[in-house]
């Protein structure tokens, strides 16, 4: 009986931790960590609000909430402009593109990580001084070789380039390294060669990394603007990057167009949205396929 009454004692209300009390320190960190995200926040606010606003509400008062809700830069922009061709091709580009990636880019990864071959450390060199390169570096080489192989205003053009990641094989080589190697000894016991170990094996347990992979790839692929600029030119290969773009600079005649334009960067803002916080929880998360040994 004692005994029960002092785990009582010690489970009743009050009996716990008090809570901590905030520091000067903490009161500062937490006052940055809000400017910080209002200030990222900030712009996405002001795209979703002007795009239900009237060319007037929204030039003069682009902070305030709309007096007047109203739909119609949505209707505009799909009835005046190629949007739905714009979409079609982003969505043909990124599910291409982020398909490439997930396999080249695990599969370099996996050759780097396991395979023992001559010059390995110099192709990995190689792999982290593309990683170091700006982007625009490379537009003119790229567009140099994509017309030389003919490949110029086409899908392959706008696809083929983009079907390997430096930084994605990197991301791939680490997570295979951590996956212990006598899981591919005793498959290669059971008779399954390097390909089968790889796919059927090794690449199933390394799901939180292909999951990462996807969500970047993905991103990266409807969010790409220069390499479409020099690979395609045809109105009927545009993407929504270029498109949106075009709107930008003032393809919409006369006005301002601001609700049109926010509206048309809000709709191409929803897919990767939605795909980042449907799988953000899976991103590169560690327990997720580990095995123990």
């Amino acid at each position: 009986m004692p005994d029960l009454r002092a785990a009582t004692v010690a489970q009743a209300p009050g009996s716990g931790r008090r809570p901590r009390r905030l520091t000067p320190r903490s009161i500062a960190l937490l006052v940055v960590g809000i400017a910080i995200a209002v200030v990222y926040l900030l712009p996405f606010y002001v795209a979703i609000v002007n795009a239900f606003k009237t060319d007037q509400d929204a030039s003069l008062h682009p902070l305030a909430l709309p007096t007047t809700w109203t739909a119609a830069a949505f209707g505009s922009l799909f009835q005046n402009s190629d949007f739905g061709i714009w979409t079609m091709n982003s969505v043909i580009v990124a599910v291409f593109v982020t398909l490439g990636r997930i396999f080249f880019d695990s599969l370099a990864g996996y050759a780097l990580a396991r395979l023992r071959f001559r010059g390995r450390q110099t192709v990995f060199a190689a792999l982290v001084a593309v990683m170091a390169v700006p982007g625009v570096v490379l537009l003119i080489p790229k567009f140099l070789v994509i017309n030389q192989l003919g490949m110029y205003d086409s899908y392959s053009g706008m696809i083929v380039p983009l079907l390997v990641d430096a930084a994605g094989v990197f991301i791939m080589k680490n997570f295979f390294e951590s996956i212990p190697v006598s899981v591919e000894e005793q498959a290669k016991i059971d008779g399954a060669g390097t390909f089968r170990t790889f796919w059927s094996i090794v690449l199933p347990m390394a799901r939180p990394a292909v999951v990462t992979i996807t969500i970047l790839s993905f991103q990266a692929s409807w969010n790409e603007l220069p390499h479409f600029i020099v690979s395609s030119s045809s109105p009927g290969l545009t993407t929504l990057t270029k498109g949106v773009a075009s709107l930008a600079s003032g393809a919409l005649s006369a006005g301002n167009q601001y609700p049109v334009k926010l509206a048309a960067a809000f709709v191409m803002t929803i897919p990767v949205a939605v795909a980042f916080f449907v799988f953000q929880k899976r991103i590169m998360n560690s327990s997720d396929g580990a095995v123990k040994e």
